[in-house]
Formats: C-alpha cells, sequence, structure tokens
C-alpha cells in the first residue's frame, strides 16, 4: 500500500468569493547576510490543504515559524482574518488559532495521552482523570484519530505520537495547521491513515500547510502546491495540473531531475561486516554479512530491533563476544585498534542530537570524527581544518555556505549532508547510513544516492532505512527485520522482490515465500 496508490476525495475548487484566513503580505525574514525569506505573499484558506514544496535550505519552515510565533518578520506583516497581526511568541499565534507539528514531537513520554493533550491548558490537572480521557477519547474519534486516551506516551508507536500531538492542537481548537515533514517517521500505513485525518480536518473547515519532499504525498493530498525556490514564491500550481512527479520536481528545483538511478553492478569484494547469530538486546539470531562493493539494506516497521543492532555495529552498546566481526577484526579489537581513517563510518538518522553538536560551527563538527588527522603532536591545524571544511561545503553544497554556520542554524537536509561529507573524508571500509536521505529534496537525494553507489568502490554499505524506494534502487540484497529476527534476504535483482517484502515486514513469512 502507498500513498501514490490512494484516491483522495476530489479537490473542491476555490472560488473567487472565498477569503484566507491568513495571509502572509511582503514577508521578508534575515539571519545576519542571509535573506532566509524574501517579500512572501501567501494565502491561506479554510478548508484547503496547502503544500509547501521546495529544497532544502529553501526557507519554508522559516516561513512557517514566523506564522507560528517562533519568529518575527524583518519587513511586511501576517494578517489573520484581515485583521494584523504581531506575534511576540508562540503562544500568543496559538491564541489565535495557529498550531503547528514540528518532525521531533513534544511530548511526556510518562504521561498518557490526555494528560499530555491537556498538558499546559488551565485546569487541565483538576479534572478527573476518567473526564480527562473521555474528552480526547470524544475529540479523537471526531477527527479519525484512533489512539487511546489512556494510554502512556513511551509505549505508542511514532504514528501514534503523531496524533498525540495533532489532538493537541485540535483541543485548543486551532484553525490553522501547520505540519512539517509529518510522514518522515510513518508507515505507508499510518501515513495513508494521517492523509485520512487531515482531509477530514479540512472538511471541518480547518486551514492546513503541509510541508513535505515527498512528490507523491503532495500530488495525493494538496489542494493547492506552493513552491519556494531560495526564499522566494516561484508560484502557485493546480495539482490537477502537474503532468508527472518529474515535472513537479523541475518546477521545484528548476531544472530537470531524474527520479530513478542507475546502479552498475560492481564486483564484491571481502566481507566488511559479519554478524553471526547475535542475539539478546531484542535481537535473535541475527545473521549476515555485508562485502566491500555491495550495499544491503535493512528494512523493517520502526522498533522491530533495527537500534540495538546498529548500536551494537557501531559501538554504542556491547555485543556478546564473536558475533560481530568487522574489517576482519573481532569487535572488541577492531574498536581498540581503531583509527580515525579506514575504519567505520557512523550516519546516525539522530543528525543534531547524535551526529553533531547543535551550538557548534561547521568546522568544529567536521573536527568531531576527524580530529586525529589534524593533530600536530599536541596541537590541532585548525586553519588547515577550515580550508578543508570549504571543500567539503562546495563538493557537497551545503548551504547557506558558511564555515561559522551553527548546526542548529542549517536545515536539516543541509544538516544531513554535513555529516555524510565528514563521514566521507573518512574514507571508510564500512559505511552505517540510517535513513541517510530522511527529510531531503529530491535533488539532495539524487545526490546522496549517487554518492554511496560511488563509495562502494572503497567500502560495504549497511543501509538502514523505512524508504522502500530507496532500498531497491540501491541495493544489492535487503535484509527484512521483524521482531528482531532477518525474515529474509532478498536479492534486489530479483523481479519477485518487491511483493515479498511487505509480508516480511509485517511477520508473515508464508506468503512471502510464495
Amino acid at each position: 500500500m502507498s500513498t501514490c496508490d490512494f484516491i483522495r476525495p476530489a479537490r473542491k475548487p476555490l472560488t473567487e468569493n472565498e477569503v484566507p484566513v491568513v495571509r502572509l503580505v511582503g514577508v521578508t525574514k534575515r539571519f545576519g547576510k542571509v535573506v532566509a525569506n524574501n517579500n512572501i505573499n501567501l494565502d491561506l484558506y479554510p478548508g484547503r490543504i496547502k503544500a509547501l514544496l521546495g529544497e532544502n535550505g529553501a526557507g519554508k519552515s522559516t516561513m512557517m515559524s514566523m506564522l507560528a510565533g517562533r519568529y518575527k518578520p524583518d519587513e511586511g506583516h501576517i494578517e489573520i482574518d484581515g485583521k494584523v497581526m504581531d506575534f511576540s511568541s508562540s503562544k500568543e499565534a496559538i491564541n489565535a488559532g495557529i498550531g503547528m507539528v514540528y518532525q521531533h514531537f513534544m511530548l511526556v513520554e510518562s504521561m498518557t495521552v490526555a494528560q499530555n493533550v491537556l498538558l499546559g491548558q488551565t485546569g487541565g490537572f483538576f479534572i478527573n482523570p476518567k473526564e480527562m480521557e473521555k474528552r480526547v477519547g470524544e475529540l479523537a474519534g471526531r477527527f479519525g484519530l484512533d489512539v487511546a486516551p489512556g494510554a502512556r506516551v513511551c509505549d505508542l508507536s511514532m504514528g501514534e505520537k503523531q496524533r498525540v500531538e495533532i489532538l493537541k492542537l485540535l483541543y485548543r481548537d486551532s484553525r490553522i495547521l501547520i505540519f512539517d515533514e509529518p510522514t518522515a517517521v510513518l508507515t505507508p500505513e499510518e501515513t495513508i491513515r494521517l492523509f485520512e485525518a487531515l482531509w477530514k480536518m479540512a472538511e471541518q473547515g480547518k486551514s492546513i500547510v503541509f510541508i513535505s519532499h515527498k512528490l507523491e504525498e503532495v500530488l495525493a493530498l494538496a489542494d493547492d502546491i506552493a513552491i519556494l525556490r531560495r526564499g522566494v514564491i516561484e508560484g502557485e500550481v493546480d495539482p490537477d495540473c502537474v503532468e508527472s512527479k518529474a515535472d513537479l520536481a523541475c518546477r521545484m528545483v528548476g531544472k530537470e531531475v531524474i527520479l530513478e538511478i542507475d546502479r552498475a553492478p560492481m564486483e564484491s569484494g571481502k566481507p566488511v561486516l559479519e554478524v553471526r547469530n547475535l542475539s539478546g538486546m531484542g535481537l535473535n539470531e541475527v545473521d549476515f554479512e555485508v562485502r566491500q562493493g555491495e550495499i544491503v539494506a535493512l528494512v523493517g516497521v520502526a522498533g522491530n530491533g533495527q537500534k540495538p543492532l546498529v548500536e551494537s555495529i557501531c559501538g554504542l552498546r556491547k555485543p556478546p563476544r564473536d558475533t560481530i566481526v568487522i574489517g576482519g577484526k573481532p569487535w572488541r579489537r577492531f574498536f581498540a585498534e581503531s583509527t580515525w581513517k579506514r575504519s567505520l563510518s557512523y550516519i546516525p538518522e539522530d543528525r543534531l542530537g547524535l551526529a553533531t553538536l547543535r551550538e557548534c560551527d561547521m568546522v568544529d563538527n567536521i573536527l568531531l570524527t576527524t580530529r586525529k588527522g589534524f593533530a600536530i603532536g599536541p596541537w590541532l591545524d585548525k586553519k588547515r581544518a577550515s580550508t578543508e571544511t570549504v571543500g567539503l561545503v562546495e563538493k557537497f553544497d551545503i548551504r547557506p555556505g558558511r564555515i561559522q554556520a551553527l548546526a542548529w542554524q542549517l536545515s536539516g537536509g543541509n544538516l544531513q549532508k554535513a555529516v555524510l561529507a565528514r563521514e566521507l573524508y573518512r574514507e571508510p571500509v564500512l559505511i552505517v547510513a540510517e535513513q541517510p536521505t530522511q527529510g531531503l529534496d529530491i535533488s539532495a537525494t539524487e545526490e546522496v544516492w549517487k554518492r554511496l553507489l560511488e563509495v562502494r568502490a572503497m567500502a560495504g554499505i549497511l543501509l538502514v532505512t523505512g524508504d522502500l524506494n530507496e532500498a531497491l534502487q540501491l541495493a544489492d540484497r535487503i535484509a527484512v527485520i521483524y521482531n528482531g529476527r532477518i525474515l529474509g534476504m532478498l536479492p534486489t535483482s530479483d523481479k519477485a522482490t518487491p511483493d515479498k517484502i511487505g509480508p516480511l515486514m509485517a511477520g508473515i513469512v508464508e506468503e512471502a515465500a510464495v
């Protein structure tokens, strides 16, 4: 099941008499010399879903952060119901009926769904717990958001946690809802359920902004598409007038973009990773290998053992003896003798928490795993490190292009490119890449794919991804993990492989074997 196969309700044409609930008029935002948004004019209408499409660093999140009260425009203004608003905080925007669901959820894991929804509400914790759950349950039912009000957030799936975030906004009676890359952590089934909820909200008069890099989702969901390029609205598009994903990608980046990649065959070499009968930590007899020159993709619904497996391989937790061999060396010996170059490179999913230091600039973040390469005795050659960082910024097109930029100031996609640049600079023999294109636009995704295919000549790659198309495009073999066990190792050269993946991800071995 995929979003591109899903048929949405018929789009309703916008009439001349309809009045926008939100207007951005001549809005400009600068960060030093960088112009993030330039003279933005945008209208949002009740009962309609507007998709906001643009490359990484195009200014989408900045524009919506102004609407949500996190930033103040340097020029121009925002109108709500025809009245000029001057938000000085997110609370003021919330009071005006604007709510935003961010990529990283802001929930208290130890509390229940109902407690999270009512957290911060006047008198929220003076209500009887059963009454709280009843209110939240009725609200969830009204919008088709299936989640148990009494469940603890720590026990929920990513899709269920997202529904809690949405319920928080609906409980506050938000009329304008902004979703920033909402499907990045969802399975295809959860994505479709989210779409159904968004359509139901639109039917009830909510105005919705949907930020995404996934072109098929934008075409399936939106009533209107606004294209942002380098901080400027290039125009708005009717989804019914878009001929194909390639056509939409071309409009977004200003040039033709190939949505598929030619993976030339490469002869595989010696094993660079051997996992032998690894059990414990939620894993059950995991057994596979990755050879130099090949990409092995690990796919499965989140929470089925990917995290402990990756952490064990990358040295974040200690596996049982004689279960992992890297570069021909047992795990303990490998990490005891490990060097900064020609070793293991880890590209984690948590790019701002684990992969980088948010308050450090590009140079210091590059030095996180390459420091020994710039050391001269007890001294650090920071000048040479700065020169190399400039070269990496240019080579990987990391925007805004300043090595003084702090990690938190980069968009998610540009931060991911910085991490990739750093780790490939180390010329590793084994690369473990977790969700390497999550949050990247179509052009940047294509660039990352090409670079991963190029480095096969010197390394073996374990690709951990929730994007089945990515796995099929890049991998030589696909390992499907379910409940801590590898249920199948499928060659992508077999035409039957795509049909086998889904059942295996659901734990159905018999159907996949047919």
